[in-house]
């Protein structure tokens, strides 16, 4: 069976705050746990008014707080805005908090526009150059401690998972490189999908953490009691996609009864590709989409990104989803 998990961006909605976001990721965590989902990751994220996660390992705590038994973690960090000391250290505490339980998925874009990108990093260009050594030094900070060298308390001996995040062919060569796990983010970035998967499995070498390759295929995803439900949910998450081609980013907008008028013909066409792999409708229609996604990608598992307004209607998502992967 295909394990399901969760991606979540803390989405603040439009009537709704910062605090009221933080609260509904919680409330999605322990559905997500009550679902029978196998993790529960968070993205980085910066300035961004529809999105609450940026400090990414306090709401992972939040989550982690909320649940008892799912893995939590990150999806991603954007390890060159950091050092990668501080990430350990974060990442060692929240071992520590929750045990067995912490994933520490990296990438390497800004998750963010470029002025904030520049005040978080200072220096771009060695911030995106230096990412497989940065990875390197990390794990470095998570393994056993050595004499003469820096240590991250807590960190050092906490041996948190590592996992490449990407949506091109070098992240599959990296992952492939370091011998770690490997999410592509095909719920906004299809195009390189399938290529990606077949270097990565090509090429992957084993290390020390894992041993074969093992692929998180990532999809947005609406469930509801029906087609048209679902797909006026998923007007939110269209609306946001047209809106950032407009850089006119805000808070996540309430759905619409319909599409037409909002966007044009040119943003309808390149949202659509852009969201070409999601998986919008009741349950059979959500069954269908979901098992030719399992057999386009042969995915160990899928994470899905639920962009719905109501927090209602996201914890109902999640618990339709869960269904779905016992009948798949």
């Amino acid at each position: 069976m295909t394990a399901f998990s969760i991606l979540d961006l803390c989405p603040i909605v439009e009537g709704g705050t910062a605090s009221d976001a933080l609260a509904s990721t919680r409330k999605m965590a322990r559905q997500a746990e009550d679902s029978g989902f196998t993790r529960f990751w968070l993205a980085e994220h910066h300035g961004m008014q529809g999105i609450a996660s940026a400090a990414t390992a306090l709401v992972i705590a939040e989550a982690g707080n909320a649940t008892s038994t799912i893995r939590i973690g990150s999806g991603g960090i954007m390890l060159p805005n950091h050092s990668p000391l501080v990430i350990a250290e974060q990442f060692g505490t929240l071992e520590a908090l929750f045990p067995g339980r912490v994933d520490l998925g990296l990438g390497r874009a800004p998750g963010t526009d470029m002025n904030t990108a520049r005040a978080l990093r200072r220096n771009l260009e060695a911030g995106a150059n230096s990412f497989p050594n940065d990875i390197v030094e990390l794990q470095h900070y998570l393994a056993d401690a050595q004499e003469g060298m820096l240590i991250a308390v807590p960190g050092a001996g906490s041996h948190v998972p590592l996992w490449i995040l990407g949506s091109s062919i070098y992240s599959a060569h990296l992952a492939a490189a370091l011998g770690l796990p490997y999410a592509f983010a095909s719920h906004f970035a299809p195009d390189m999908l399938l290529e990606a998967l077949d270097i990565y499995r090509s090429k992957f070498a084993p290390s020390a953490q894992q041993k074969a390759p093992y692929v998180i295929a990532a999809t947005m995803g609406v469930m509801a009691d029906t087609d048209a439900e679902a797909e006026y949910l998923f007007t939110s998450v269209q609306q946001t996609f047209v809106n950032m081609r407009r850089n006119a980013r805000g808070k996540m907008p309430r759905p619409l009864d319909t599409m037409d008028g909002f966007w044009s013909e040119m943003e309808k066409t390149a949202v659509e590709h852009t969201l070409r792999y999601a998986v919008v409708g009741g349950p059979e229609t959500a069954k269908r989409k979901m098992q030719d996604f399992i057999e386009a990608t042969k995915a160990d598992e899928i994470i899905i990104s639920m962009p719905i307004h109501s927090i209602d209607a996201r914890l109902k998502s999640v618990e339709y989803f869960g269904k779905l992967r016992g009948d798949l």
